[in-house]
């Protein structure tokens, strides 16, 4: 690959940061970090609610852990655990004189509201809903609690309480051969029958559905996270007096969902989400609306809507004048961008910042919101001036805040560096003079050698920067060689920097373990803006090897790496990437490609992400022009030039990309001869290396390390 390259050594701040510890991080390390999350400060200011979430040692098998998160309450000098028990709880909502909180607990299988006085006397339970509770939202003026409830489409027909005048879905369910719903009716007076009449035997087929003897698919996004969904589900509104006693009110009614709840400043009205077309099937409206409804859920109408965008994360200003929101458009790869609007949707201007913005939040005299997003591989909080429209960047790209709240006085944000993987930190509204609350990983932390990466920025051939950063091995010791690990992003449009605490342990386990390792973020990564992200349309394969590789020749310059011992890792879309390169260029020693998709036409079928393929190649497996452009960019077209050493996993119930991806791979390099081993994890979906089982999740990165062994070891 001929390309030139100007190389930009960029040096990050905690690269000083002495880490006087010498222990490993050892891979049941992940068991100890605990994660803070779902901040939300007291209306009075003067406390505030967080989550931290824990791995703690399964009762059932002492090999295993079992996933547990507890509210805590800071008064921003200490933090003491508020909530505990084998059952996790959800994020809190505080009440409008900062005296109660109401947060979602699983009860008997389902999720219920529960309310907490903070004066003394213990949590007691607010709703016993049938479809269970959940995202509880406090009204402004503290009498009423705004909740959800996840509603399927068999209960939506039969359940006379949530559908009393028992109507049929607006929109076709699109079951062939009948051109209109009234199949639908229930006529009870019809008996099931296999040898009877039609309507008998359909009485009869359908109680085989009822008694999951058959799955009946109709609906075209049929297949769920870990297995295929035939039923589509609805999110409904609901709400509640904040009283023991009281009875749930139904907002939201008909077959449609309605997400992301929220109240106006008087308590009068509630904002949400929902789509645009009530004619469109649900599987087939990508479109969504802000939607403005009384408290009662009546007078409900979309405020803001457009053909062809969706508008998602409506939040309204305390003085009840504005509104902001994100759109992105729904017929090419969507880019979020910020909009704000006169409360009733008026009045609508699009705000220019060039990544996706998330977790709005008003300052008290609705003059600023505040904001995070993904960019140049950290995740700052940023300032919108509503007046001058004009963005400020208040925290650094060397550390991630993934959850944040505001008060008068100070921001209260969880924080992921190199050197702790989730803290609680307070700031000033500049996010200066910051003081860290918490110690949930310090301990552990202690005496533990850490790696902490130097960045760099290279020109690729199409005149973008890139940016990668390279990791010594920890405990490293000049005049040592080691082994190289690159070890690379999905999504495509995911981002990885310093502050990524989803992979802090699997970076430093390696470095631990006296791997040098390298990561960069490529072209059609998200953090850089709509055009860097967008950069690899109908180009999946050459153009972000190039990025990728080109940053891996620039860290094997290092007298330190061994460049006859370089391994490769990736997952879902970077296991794509790990197959593609491989089968093009030779230099590593072994791979290892996580939960990928290898055959983008099959993809159609096999993956839950199936839009991934008309979105990035224009169009589909059946058309003429598209048909080639999908085989020359699916990295089993050049199966047959893989030699490197290939280990493949998938999870076993992995629909997002699909288990059949792996197995063709797998099988076409068994045939040949190559040297291939492949891993299924039984019950593990998409999500495995992050919030799956942890038993699993050891496994996972032992079975790397342990397969790089084996042609990297030294003799």
């Amino acid at each position: 690959m001929k390309k030139t390259l100007l190389l930009l050594s960029l040096f990050l701040t905690q690269i000083a940061f002495s880490q006087k510890g010498k222990e490993k991080i050892l891979v049941t390390d992940m068991t100890k970090i605990k994660q803070v999350a779902n901040i939300s400060i007291a209306p009075d200011g003067k406390k505030a609610i967080y989550a931290l979430r824990t791995n703690e040692s399964s009762e059932t098998d002492k090999l295993d852990f079992d996933y547990r998160t507890h509210l805590w309450l800071t008064d921003f000098q200490t933090v003491k655990q508020l909530t505990r028990g084998t059952e996790s709880v959800g994020a809190a909502t505080w009440s409008a004189d900062s005296r109660q909180i109401a947060f979602s607990r699983n009860l008997k299988g389902k999720s219920q509201i529960f309310l907490m006085p903070l004066d003394g006397g213990e949590a007691f339970q607010l709703t016993d809903f049938k479809y269970g509770a959940s995202n509880p939202q406090w009204s402004p003026d503290g009498t009423k609690i705004l909740f959800s409830a996840n509603v399927t489409f068999s209960d939506l027909l039969k359940d006379s309480l949530i559908n009393p005048s028992k109507k049929l879905p607006s929109w076709s369910i699109e079951k062939a051969g009948f051109k209109s719903n009234d199949f639908l009716k229930n006529d009870k007076k019809v008996k099931a029958n296999p040898n009877g009449s039609i309507e008998e035997i359909r009485a009869y087929l359908e109680k085989d559905v009822e008694d999951k003897k058959a799955k009946v698919i109709t609906r075209l996004n049929f297949q769920g996270e870990s297995t295929t969904e035939p039923e589509i589900r609805f999110n409904l509104l609901f709400v509640i007096d904040a009283k023991e006693g009281a009875k749930p009110v139904q907002l939201t009614k008909g077959f449609w969902s309605y997400n992301g709840g929220s109240w106006s400043a008087d308590s009068q009205k509630i904002y949400a989400s929902s789509g645009r077309d009530s004619l469109q099937h649900p599987d087939r409206e990508l479109n969504s609306s802000i939607v403005l409804l009384n408290a009662d859920g009546s007078g409900s109408k979309q405020i803001i809507a457009e053909k062809g965008i969706s508008y998602n994360s409506a939040s309204p200003s305390p003085d009840g004048k504005l509104l902001i929101a994100t759109m992105s458009k729904t017929d090419w790869l969507g880019f979020n961008q910020i909009i704000l609007a006169n409360a009733d949707g008026s009045n609508k201007t699009s705000i220019t910042f060039d990544r996706a913005a998330n977790s709005f939040e008003w300052t008290d005299d609705s003059k600023f919101v505040y904001f995070t997003a993904s960019s140049n591989g950290g995740v700052p909080v940023y300032k919108l001036d509503v007046q001058t429209k004009k963005i400020e960047k208040l925290s650094d790209y060397d550390t991630g805040i993934s959850s944040f709240d505001i008060s008068k006085e100070r921001i209260l944000f969880a924080k992921t560096e190199v050197k702790n993987p989730s803290e609680l930190y307070t700031a000033d509204l500049q996010m200066k003079n910051a003081v860290k609350l918490s110690a949930h990983n310090d301990e552990w932390l202690q005496n533990k050698a850490l790696s902490f990466p130097e960045k760099r920025i290279y020109k690729n051939s199409k005149g973008q920067s890139v940016e990668y950063w390279i990791m010594k091995p920890a405990n490293f010791e000049a005049g040592k060689k080691y082994p190289l690990l690159l070890n690379m992003h999905g999504g495509p449009t995911a981002m990885w920097g310093p502050g990524e605490a989803s992979m802090w342990h699997e970076f430093q386990y390696f470095c631990s373990q006296g791997y040098g390792l390298v990561y960069t973020n490529p072209r059609g990564s998200g953090g850089y803006g709509k055009d860097f992200q967008f950069s690899n349309y109908q180009d999946w394969g050459n153009g972000p090897t190039e990025d990728v590789l080109a940053a891996t020749s620039d860290a094997a310059k290092a007298s330190w790496v061994d460049t006859s011992r370089q391994v490769i890792t990736g997952g879902s879309y970077a296991g794509y990437l790990t197959a593609w390169i491989i089968s093009h260029d030779h230099r590593f020693k072994a791979a290892f490609a996580q939960r990928g998709v290898y055959e983008l036409s099959t993809f159609m079928g096999e993956g839950n992400a199936w839009r991934l393929t008309p979105n990035y190649f224009g169009g589909y497996p059946w058309e003429s022009n598209i048909k080639p452009i999908l085989e020359r960019e699916s990295p089993y077209t050049y199966v047959d030039k893989i030699k490197t050493p290939f280990l493949i996993k998938h999870g076993e119930n992995d629909l997002r990309t699909g288990v059949i991806q792996s197995e063709m791979m797998y099988k076409s390099l068994k045939i040949m001869g190559k040297e291939v081993e492949y891993v299924r994890m039984p019950g593990g979906t998409h999500e495995l290396s992050r919030t799956g089982n942890v038993r699993q999740k050891i496994d996972r990165m032992l079975r790397i390390y342990e397969f790089f062994e084996r042609y990297i070891a030294t003799k």
